[in-house]
């Protein structure tokens, strides 16, 4: 395969963020891309895979390996509503050409960027619904056998924004399969709040797909969650903390301190999270910790349309990306006494 030397991998990224790559290749079929990662683990390489660069944050000094952009692009739609994607497809495509079939299942997934290969990954979620929930199965290659497998959802490991993929180099994405649901050309039940009120419809009632779609689409573009080369609101990674998980007793503790710091009455935002845990919102967290929407006088700010979006404002360096995180994640520990996580992967970089 060709590649480039010294190549710069900041173009790759939704953030526009990172140094250079020792070497970069393209890989546009599974066996193209298995044969470079073989070939990096036999001469003991690092090995960086890129998909569609939208949960990715590269360091300054970039990647002193073989980085290897994943750009297979084959998907079939069986009658059975089974949708098997290469790792390198848009995401958003898929999601089109599920709701264009009349199929259900990833309809409130609509505008998350990147690629069908890292969305099992990270468990992509939105809106009330999560990848996991259609995932049959996952084709991945083994570095540490060096062969080819099939997982299935009990072997993923799925739970918020979370799998055996994440943090671990061990499995390689290469094809994916969804299996999506003919429920009339109607959604799944509407979830999420926000999503109900802009529908205009009860949580747990079902709307037509295409409503579905481009309400989170409208959604989306509100927030500044919809690529737009020219708004640098979108040159982000997204959501960059998740949502915190925190047991019964740590969230009794966040009760006392938001009650003290804004006064009597005020509460946290909490969903149901497992038993004897609940979910609170970090956007709520980052803004009562004095962190509004446009936050920051650098070229890294956070987003004027989501609290949760650290932005390149068009001149960033990471480092610039990663001074701004360590306010925020350090000015929301202080007021609250809640550690934030980061979403996006790091590579040759650190909180």
């Amino acid at each position: 395969m060709e590649h480039r030397a010294d190549a710069p991998l900041a173009p790759l990224t939704s953030l526009r963020l990172g140094g250079p790559a020792r070497r970069l290749y393209e890989a546009a079929t599974t066996a193209e891309l298995v044969a470079v990662v073989r070939d990096a683990d036999d001469h003991g390489t690092p090995l960086l895979l890129v998909g569609g660069g939208s949960n990715l944050v590269i360091g300054d000094e970039g990647f002193d390996g073989i980085a290897v952009r994943i750009a297979t692009k084959g998907h079939t739609l069986s009658p059975s509503g089974l949708l098997s994607s290469d790792a390198g497809v848009r995401w958003d495509h898929l999601v089109e050409t599920a709701v264009g079939a009349g199929l259900a299942g990833v309809e409130f997934l609509s505008g998350i960027p990147g690629s069908a290969g890292a969305t099992p990954i990270q468990n992509v979620g939105a809106y009330g619904q999560e990848v996991a929930e259609t995932i049959s199965l996952v084709e991945v290659y083994d570095r540490r056998t060096g062969r080819m497998d099939l997982l299935d959802p009990s072997e993923c490991g799925f739970s918020y924004r979370d799998s055996v993929f994440k943090g671990d180099d061990r499995y390689v994405v290469l094809r994916v399969h969804f299996q999506l649901r003919d429920e009339g050309g109607l959604s799944a039940p509407v979830r999420y709040a926000e999503t109900a009120r802009a529908l205009g419809v009860e949580q747990g009632e079902r709307v037509p797909l295409a409503a579905a779609r481009d309400t989170v689409l409208g959604l989306r573009r509100g927030k500044g969650m919809v690529l737009d080369e020219a708004d640098h609101d979108t040159w982000s990674a997204g959501s960059f903390f998740t949502n915190p998980i925190l047991t019964d007793a740590q969230f009794a503790d966040l009760r006392v301190r938001v009650a003290e710091r804004l006064g009597d009455g005020a509460e946290p935002p909490h969903f149901p999270a497992g038993e004897g845990h609940a979910k609170t919102s970090a956007a709520w967290l980052i803004e009562r910790a004095g962190f509004p929407k446009g936050h920051g006088t650098g070229p890294a700010r956070i987003s004027t349309k989501h609290t949760l979006a650290l932005t390149n404002r068009g001149t960033a360096k990471t480092e610039d990306l990663l001074s701004l995180a360590r306010e925020v994640r350090d000015g929301v520990r202080e007021a609250f006494g809640v550690e934030l996580v980061n979403e996006p992967v790091f590579v040759g970089a650190e909180l």
